[in-house]
């Protein structure tokens, strides 16, 4: 398989898997949306992980396949292109990119679905799609201009550039830079704590964040407002605040 997912003490790691650079062909976009579809179904699943190995986040779509593909091939295909990476992007709990090489293309739109992104000291990110004739297909314009702002945003898919991961610090297109070797477990130690949070309230907390930025600030408000007290029905806040009054801040065990 292209894509796997395997899951462990609440933590669901989305690994890419198809050597040398795990170029997203049509096969695994599609076994990408699939498993993040399950991962968001799953109750055992409750943080997850992006990673595509030590040597390489993604280098972007399959070009010899797209080379292939006409224009009514392409019209046809773009919408489920899409999808598949909005399928990682809606997934309703903390998701985390492990960027370690290459990130470009699609690897990098793939990046820019995540809530926060931990790359190696020899990460490499772009939106080199411009060279090829074309622009960013699977989210690229959009996800990259909300997450760093136009101007920056243009700068990269128009010159087509990559940036090393201390340009993609400044930048604000990763959260942070470690070595190489310790992408992965601080990725998954950022998952596994989270993991141990309230549920639903992590899911409400970026829903309206998400949701919010795709709308005004009075809407955004009434959604902050009902999620907010939506939660005063959970048992994970009646935990957290009895916790909070008789042990004090951070000692909850969450359900």
């Amino acid at each position: 398989m292209t894509v796997n997912l395997e899951v462990s003490e609440g933590v669901g790691v989305l690994r890419l898997d198809r050597p040398p650079m795990n170029a997203l062909d049509v096969a695994t976009q599609d076994r990408l949306k699939d498993l993040a579809e399950e991962a968001a179904r799953r109750d055992d699943v409750r943080a997850v992980v992006l990673y595509g190995g030590e040597k390489v986040f993604a280098a972007g779509a399959d070009i010899k396949e797209m080379q292939d593909m006409d224009h009514t091939a392409m019209v046809l295909r773009a919408r489920a292109l899409q999808d598949s990476f909005t399928a990682v992007a809606r997934i309703p709990k903390p998701v985390v990119a492990a960027v370690t090489g290459y990130a470009l293309g699609g690897g990098c739109e793939l990046a820019l679905c995540a809530d926060y992104r931990i790359a190696g000291e020899n990460a490499k990110l772009g939106q080199p799609e411009i060279l090829l004739g074309v622009i960013p297909g699977a989210g690229g314009t959009q996800r990259l201009a909300r997450l760093i702002g136009p101007s920056r945003a243009k700068d990269l898919i128009f010159t087509g550039r990559m940036v090393r991961a201390d340009e993609a610090l400044t930048l604000g297109l990763v959260d942070r830079v470690v070595p190489a070797a310790e992408v992965y477990e601080q990725a998954y130690a950022w998952a596994a704590t989270l993991a141990q949070g309230p549920a639903i309230a992590l899911r409400a907390a970026k829903e309206s964040i998400d949701t919010g930025l795709e709308t005004d600030l009075d809407t955004g408000l009434a959604l902050e407002r009902n999620w907010f007290a939506g939660l005063f029905a959970t048992a994970d806040r009646e935990t957290g605040m009895r916790s909070f009054v008789e042990e004090g801040p951070g000692k909850a065990t969450f359900q």
